[in-house]
């Protein structure tokens, strides 16, 4: 059996309101309210995207808005002109130029600790 590695998506018309899990990587342009749980793939949240959810996934980027707390076992990746609102708990972080955050952020091995991290208050560019 042939395995298909294209990501699932969620449309810009789409609007889910309450838990998105899954095995595989996804890809949200729609409205997300609630909780995102993809434990071992790549979360993106593409420029059209509105989310007012805690996301939860291996990889996550983020190209769009986010409201709600991020958790990656893996990267956390923030490209110009999106914006996020939450706390951030993964093992690296990469934020590019112009790309609003406002939360804390803990880059420690054990993700799965509660949040104790120093805060951080960021408006684009690196760190």
């Amino acid at each position: 059996m042939v395995m298909d590695n294209t990501p699932a998506r969620i449309g810009k018309s789409i609007v889910i309101s309450g838990e998105v899990k899954g095995s595989e990587d996804l890809i949200v342009d729609g409205r997300v309210e609630g909780t995102v749980n993809l434990s071992e793939s790549k979360l993106t949240i593409g420029p059209d995207a509105n989310v007012a959810a805690d996301l939860s996934a291996k990889d996550v980027l983020i190209l769009g808005q986010v409201k709600g707390n991020v958790v990656a076992s893996g990267r956390v990746e923030m490209r110009a002109g999106c914006s996020v609102e939450g706390d951030i708990r993964a093992l690296r972080l990469a934020v590019e130029d112009n790309a609003v955050f406002r939360g804390k952020v803990d880059l420690t091995q054990a993700v799965t600790k509660a949040f104790d991290g120093a805060s951080a208050t960021h408006s684009g560019g690196n760190f």
